[in-house]
Order: C-alpha cells, then sequence, then structure tokens
C-alpha cells in the first residue's frame, strides 16, 4: 500500500470516529432528555392534584374572596371606605351615633322599602330597621342601584342641602338618588332599591370579615 492510500484509510478512519463520538452523543442527549421529559411529566401528575387542593371551592368562587377589615379606629359619626374591593365593589363601613340608630329606629314614609321587604337586597340579620347585625355599625356595598355610581356619604344627622330634616346618608351625584344612613333609599329618586348589604362575619369586636357569613361559609 502505498504512503498516500495509508494517509486516505488514516483519514477514513478518523472521519468514522468522529461520526461514531457524534452519534454517541446525541444518544446520550436524547436519553437524557427523554429521561427528563418522563420525570418532568411525572412532577406535574403528581402535582395537578396537589396545586388543586389549594383552589377555593365553587361557593367560594362564586362569592369572591373575604376581606379582612379592622375598624378598631372608626369613630362615630365616620365612614370607613371604600374598603379594598370584595367583588369588584366597594365596601362602605359606616359607625352610626345612638342619634342616627335613634332616628333610624322610627316610622319614615318617604322610603322606598323601609322594612327592607326586598330579600335579594340583604342577609336575612340585615332585615331590620338599621340594616346590619350591630345597629351602630353599617356594612353597605358602595354602589347606587340605578346605575352603578358611587354615592358620597353625609355622615351627620342635620337638615342639610335637600330638605329641612334630612338626617345624612348616602347621596348619588350623578342621578341624584338618595338613601339613608341604613342605605334605605327615598321615594321619588331614579335608584329603585337599598344598597346592597354584603354578607359578612365579625371575627372579633374589631375585625370584619366581609363577603362570608356564617351562611355561606
Amino acid at each position: 500500500m502505498s504512503q498516500d492510500d495509508q494517509e486516505a484509510k488514516s483519514a477514513e478512519e478518523l472521519a468514522e470516529s468522529i461520526d461514531t463520538g457524534n452519534i454517541n452523543r446525541q444518544r446520550r442527549y436524547f436519553l437524557i432528555g427523554a429521561t427528563a421529559v418522563v420525570g418532568g411529566l411525572g412532577v406535574v401528575g403528581a402535582a395537578v392534584p396537589f396545586v388543586a387542593s389549594w383552589q377555593p371551592s365553587a361557593k367560594a368562587r362564586a362569592l369572591g374572596a373575604p376581606v379582612r377589615v379592622d375598624i378598631s379606629k372608626l369613630r362615630p359619626g365616620e365612614m370607613l371606605g371604600p374598603v379594598p374591593a370584595w367583588r369588584g365593589q366597594p365596601i362602605f363601613v359606616v359607625y352610626r351615633t345612638q342619634e342616627t340608630i335613634d332616628w333610624l329606629e322610627q316610622d319614615h314614609e318617604d322610603l322606598l322599602d323601609p322594612e327592607s321587604a326586598n330579600v335579594d337586597q340583604q342577609p336575612g340579620y340585615a332585615q331590620n330597621a338599621v340594616r346590619a347585625k350591630r345597629p351602630e355599625i353599617g356594612v353597605y356595598v358602595g354602589i347606587c342601584t340605578h346605575l352603578g355610581c358611587s354615592p358620597k356619604y353625609y355622615g351627620e344627622v342635620t337638615g342639610d342641602i335637600f330638605t329641612e330634616d334630612w338626617p345624612g346618608g348616602f347621596f348619588c351625584p350623578c342621578h341624584g338618588s338618595r338613601f339613608d344612613l341604613a342605605g334605605r333609599v327615598v321615594k321619588g329618586v331614579p335608584a329603585p332599591d337599598n344598597l346592597p348589604v354584603p354578607p359578612y362575619q365579625y371575627l372579633s369586636d374589631n375585625v370584619l370579615l366581609i363577603g362570608e357569613d356564617e351562611e355561606t361559609a
């Protein structure tokens, strides 16, 4: 064999050696990748039921996540709100004076639904003159029942800009709807219903959980 033939054979053997090495490396990479994919699928399969256990129940999703509210600094005549939205809606929390409570418990012919007869607007425990669990604390969705504007709060029980004996409450500047300090709508305004009362409960004397009560928990 000539020197040229030997050099050609050596080059061919070297090329085959290089190609084999590439093939082996590619096979290793494929096996490693396949193992990782299979392992990853195993992890995903194990994680799905675990992650699913974190999801809220259908009832909780329908109601929206409840919101905790600290009312320890709220004083008579003041309103805390709008607090962080519940179900995308602002929430008003009012601390009523004893004078306001006394006024709300009287009969008022100018109110459209003084007895809260529309049961869709509040839970059963808020179907009373003050529309609340505790007379001094009122919790209301801060959206006018006419076209969804947000009413302004007027907390004093004094005759003011509307009527001489208006006791204060909520006034919607968009179209003139008025509500008393229990969220009850007056007659003759565009709003057809009282302000809604969301489900809520007291976790302590000073902490409210809005969006969940004993019935919806």
